[in-house]
């Protein structure tokens, strides 16, 4: 069984580094969670490295404007990896071709900024689904949408072949009360009729992989043995800490919050009976970050 802690610092010091998720973990879209920024920095004092690796479908410097817009500060973390900028990489060196359809909504356009990562980067062009060699999904058009919507867009690309690059693993999120589809929901609507969809981020290991590379730019050489993966979602982060072979520590306020019955901390024999319905056996469970 997963073991129940109380904070952070009971198992801090283990560890040498982070992994740790945004999104349900150190805000709610809106709001900091004063807890978590606490249990971050009380890390970094103690000389530990905090990376944030998140799903946001974005390069990371947006993604730093965003917590700096909602009142996250920097001295909480280190640095930021990002599944957008994982995806980015890949889409640059052509992984779904260069005559792109775009499925987003305005604000993930940065997707498309000049990335460093890539030598001899392709060249990208927006077209229309009909003229496309592959599509880019941030995220549904519209995130409150039935993603039955799109099934005819879905179909004439399947029927073309194309590949669809997914920026966002994560299914769903959510905004303060608000529950809204990602780009993982499309992805998994294009599998499930036949198509065929690409992922950078977590549960995957480009993540990851960047995740370590954005470590090493920082000079630290930190063993797999001394990180931990921090999450609320067991289908991307736990999975991938697993597929890793990094321990994790799983925030069952989030997503799950119901399914494990947490108020303040998670009640055990719910929280046993979820992880053994999902197969995951994440390393330490908690309420909340803190």
């Amino acid at each position: 069984m997963s073991q129940i802690i109380t904070s952070l610092a009971e198992i801090s010091d283990r560890y040498d580094a982070l992994f740790c998720d945004l999104w349900g973990c150190v805000h709610d879209g809106l709001t900091p969670f004063a807890d978590a920024i606490s249990a971050m920095q009380s890390f970094r004092t103690k000389g530990g490295t905090v990376m944030l690796v998140t799903n946001a479908p974005r390069p990371h410097a947006p993604v730093r404007k965003q917590l700096q817009r909602i009142g996250v500060p920097d001295n909480a973390y280190d640095g930021i990896a990002t599944s957008g900028d994982s995806a980015r990489a890949a889409m640059f060196c052509g992984a779904v071709g260069q005559n792109i359809y775009f499925i987003g909504q305005t604000h993930d356009q940065d997707f498309f900024s000049p990335l460093e990562l890539v030598e001899d980067p392709k060249t990208i062009t927006q077209v229309t689904l009909e003229e496309a060699e592959g599509i880019v999904c941030c995220g549904p058009f519209d995130p409150l949408a039935d993603l039955q919507e799109m099934q005819p867009q879905l179909l004439f690309a399947k029927s073309k072949g194309l590949k669809l690059l997914c920026a966002n693993p994560d299914i769903v999120v959510d905004r303060g009360n608000t529950r809204e589809w990602c780009a993982g929901a499309l992805a998994k609507l294009y599998t499930e009729i036949g198509g065929e969809s690409l992922y950078f981020g977590k549960p995957h290991s480009p993540i990851y992989d960047l995740a370590r590379l954005r470590l090493n730019t920082l000079g630290k050489s930190i063993p797999d043995s001394r990180i931990l993966c921090v999450g609320d979602g067991v289908l991307t982060d736990i999975d991938g800490a697993l597929g890793e072979e990094l321990d994790s520590l799983f925030i069952t306020g989030g997503l799950a919050a119901r399914e494990t019955k947490t108020v303040d901390q998670p009640e055990p024999q719910a929280l046993e009976a979820y992880l053994t319905q999902e197969m995951m056996q994440p390393t330490y469970s908690i309420g909340k970050l803190r």
